[in-house]
């Protein structure tokens, strides 16, 4: 695969997992632009990680109407005249919504998301970075951000599980899968130019990267 042929390119993991992280490296190193969620333009997101059963339907449709409204300007823009890289995967997003919400609500989520879905555009690749729960807990606290705090081992262990049942089905583009555990994109270089190296390298749809494997 030819990276600097891929328009599209979509970085997503779990929180904690570095998928902004890499997004924006990945975009400096393409002279890309970048196409990011916007976490602190959601305001039920702080209220979510206090009471989740209250708060998970607006948190999730603020997001979903987000990344629809961000998706569809950049589908206008002459179809990706430069390249975009983002850190969500709107195919994902009923992945959170069948973790957070009950039996009714996900009934009216989805009709919103199968209507709204039609209008996005596929990616050339997609890049699946995951890592241990442990590793994901302690990247989440290190950060500090405030909202975060409430983020319990127990929920980052099922909303990990649930990236893994989802990309292990995932056939919407190619798939690069990475385990992140020892990676750092934005403090070691070489780690960045290894994942564009294996990136050139794949041949089929679904391909994994560890440091240190071929």
């Amino acid at each position: 695969m030819d990276i600097e042929k891929c328009r599209y390119i979509v970085v997503e993991g779990p929180i904690g997992a570095g998928k902004t992280s890499l997004a924006r490296t990945l975009a400096v190193s393409l002279g890309a632009d970048t196409l990011l969620e916007a976490p602190d333009e959601n305001p039920f997101l702080a209220r979510f990680y206090e009471d989740m059963r209250r708060f998970a339907l607006p948190t999730q449709l603020n997001f979903l109407f987000q990344r629809v409204d961000q998706l569809r300007g950049l589908a206008q823009l002459d179809m990706f005249a430069r390249h975009t890289v983002a850190d969500f995967l709107l195919d994902k997003d009923p992945l959170f919504a069948r973790l957070n919400l009950s039996d009714d609500e996900f009934v009216l989520y989805d009709k919103v998301y199968s209507h709204l879905k039609l209008q996005t555009p596929t990616p050339d690749l997609v890049i699946y970075l995951q890592a241990p729960v442990t590793t994901l807990i302690e990247r989440v606290h290190r950060r500090g951000v405030g909202y975060e705090r409430g983020i319990s081992e127990h929920y980052l262990a099922r909303l990990a599980d649930a990236y893994s049942r989802y990309f292990y089905q995932y056939a919407g583009a190619p798939l690069l899968i990475v385990n992140s555990e020892r990676l750092n994109f934005v403090d070691e270089p070489g780690h960045l130019q290894l994942l564009r190296s294996r990136i050139g390298a794949m041949r089929g749809q679904r391909e994994f990267f560890n440091l240190g494997s071929n």
